[in-house]
């Protein structure tokens, strides 16, 4: 097994204050994309108070008896798909994660547009009223990494050659923003081949992943399965399918996969910095020959094949994920 220096770590600074220097840092981050798909990202100017806080606020909501945790099950949530789940409630490759996790969107009033067009995975939050400050801490550290979202897709549109608007004035000026709160269990004591999380590749464009001290995240090189542990002060981000697709692959997704293999609980934050959710996804270039990897990927599918709006490749996925929630797709 290698380590994180297989992944290289990308300064966020210069795209957020939009510095002369970023064209250099895209460089940094059109290496990374190529090489694995992941790299850290340091200087994303999120507050440690803010980070320190969401921890605390993570431990306490978990710490809950799961009576009044599965008060706020995502049944609940509708076609808002929020809220909790427990530990095998998630499905990845088609197993129960050995996780359990509570989902946040973008806060969205009942008379937003698109939550009165009921539009799926738009709407509000499940929050504990048990928890003073956990409603506050969450949407503000969703607001810290939209912004770190956006200014990273600036810096992934100058890694290709293009405009720094690229991504905003085509995809994500009104982003599908996802935000996720999971608790990995300590290892049990019988050997077995249960993960965390099974291998698989993220939908959208950007994931922006906090990890707490333990550690556990793996992701597949070419060199095969190395380590991704957490370095202080950053966090590690990965290119999801829509890049990939955007790309005709010259940008691949990467498999990753965890598990905890610790005695104590594992923490992690993960963020989903997507297309909106009614924009067709196309090719930069549509003539670009495809570099298809259909028989390599973890769930033999391809998505170049793919055609529609971002909102129809997400809800075939999450349905797979969460199969007690289809029906919400065509009420």
């Amino acid at each position: 097994m290698t380590h994180s220096s297989d992944i290289v770590v990308v300064d966020a600074g210069p795209f957020l204050a939009r510095s002369s220097s970023r064209r250099a840092q895209a460089q940094a981050l059109r290496q990374a994309c190529r090489d694995c798909g992941f790299f850290y990202v340091n200087g994303h100017g999120v507050s440690e108070t803010l980070l320190a806080r969401l921890e605390a606020q993570s431990h306490a909501f978990f710490a809950l008896p799961l009576e009044q945790k599965l008060a706020l099950r995502m049944a609940r949530g509708g076609r808002a798909w929020r809220g909790y789940f427990p530990i095998g409630g998630e499905l990845t490759s088609g197993k129960p994660d050995q996780k359990e996790g509570i989902y946040f969107g973008a806060e969205l009033a009942d008379d937003h547009p698109k939550v009165a067009a009921r539009t799926p995975l738009h709407g509000r939050n499940l929050f504990p009223d048990e928890l003073p400050g956990f409603r506050e801490t969450v949407l503000e550290y969703i607001d810290a990494a939209t912004r770190v979202g956006h200014a990273l897709m600036e810096g992934v549109a100058l890694s290709l050659g293009l405009d720094e608007s690229y991504f905003d004035a085509r995809y994500t000026h009104d982003p599908l923003v996802l935000f996720r709160i999971f608790r990995y269990p300590p290892r049990i004591a019988e050997p077995d081949e249960r993960w965390g999380v099974g291998e698989h590749t993220d939908y959208g464009l950007l994931t922006i992943l906090l990890q707490d001290a333990v550690g556990g995240l793996q992701v597949k090189s070419p060199r095969g399965w190395i380590d991704a542990p957490p370095l202080p002060g950053t966090f590690i981000c990965n290119i999801g399918d829509m890049l990939d697709r955007m790309t005709s692959g010259f940008y691949r997704s990467t498999p990753h996969r965890v598990r905890n293999p610790s005695g104590r609980a594992r923490l992690s934050w993960p963020f989903f910095f997507d297309p909106g959710f009614d924009v067709q996804v196309r090719p930069i270039d549509p003539d670009a020959a495809i570099a298809e990897d259909k028989d390599e990927r973890w769930d033999r599918a391809s998505v170049h094949e793919f055609h529609g709006t971002y909102g129809d490749y997400i809800l075939a996925k999450v349905s797979k994920v969460f199969p007690e929630l289809r029906r919400h797709r065509d009420e």
